[in-house]
């Protein structure tokens, strides 16, 4: 958009915009969102941070809605319990009624205990591990990773939980997972003008 307008803006620039703005952008289009399905997908991809490899967690609803995202150094239970926890702590009384993931032994462990402390009798959360069910996560994983570009690195976690919380905020605007917006781009600029218009 900017070379159409002929303004030259090195990529630098671009990226400290990101860091500022980012956060900013998420926190404003929070109470816009749409509320995520009961079904989960739940499943970690990797990206490059500081030069390393670092696991990032990330669960979608059935309509490919993010719910939350994590970004960790170890791929254990202990990152698998803390991401859970704060996932469901964030969508609070609307909890999911099915996790899908892959076949890794840690999640079964951890909704096992989720399960029990909400209601020791009952199994409020049905995990279902069918790999081959939760490629609607896995194709999730390849198109952000597109917008990541070729690199995919950042240079701490800090800016890395940045940059991925403005991308998904920007990824769901655009696919309608806010509330009041119409499709189109012209739709999209217009609800991001709105979100950062003075009170009156």
């Amino acid at each position: 958009m900017l070379a159409e307008r002929r303004i030259a803006v090195d990529r630098s620039t671009v990226y400290r915009w990101v860091q500022k703005f980012g956060p900013e952008l998420t926190k404003r289009t929070e109470r816009h969102l749409r509320r995520a399905s009961v079904d989960w997908h739940l499943d970690e991809t990797y990206i490059r941070v500081g030069g390393k490899w670092r696991c990032l967690w990330r669960a979608t609803d059935a309509n490919s809605q993010l719910v939350d995202f994590r970004l960790r150094t170890r791929r254990d239970a202990k990152a698998a319990r803390a991401f859970l926890n704060k996932a469901i702590e964030r969508v609070r009384l609307h909890r999911p009624v099915t996790i899908c993931t892959d076949k890794a032994h840690a999640y079964r462990r951890v909704i096992r205990e989720i399960n029990h402390r909400y209601d020791p009798q009952f199994d409020s959360i049905q995990y279902i591990d069918r790999k081959w069910r939760n490629n609607l996560i896995e194709n999730d994983h390849a198109a952000m990773k597109r917008l990541l570009g070729y690199r995919q690195s950042f240079r701490s976690l800090r800016t890395a939980k940045t940059a991925l919380s403005g991308f998904e905020t920007i990824r769901a605007i655009k696919r309608g997972h806010v509330h009041y917006k119409q499709p189109g781009v012209q739709a999209e600029i217009a609800f991001i003008a709105d979100l950062f218009e003075p009170a009156a």
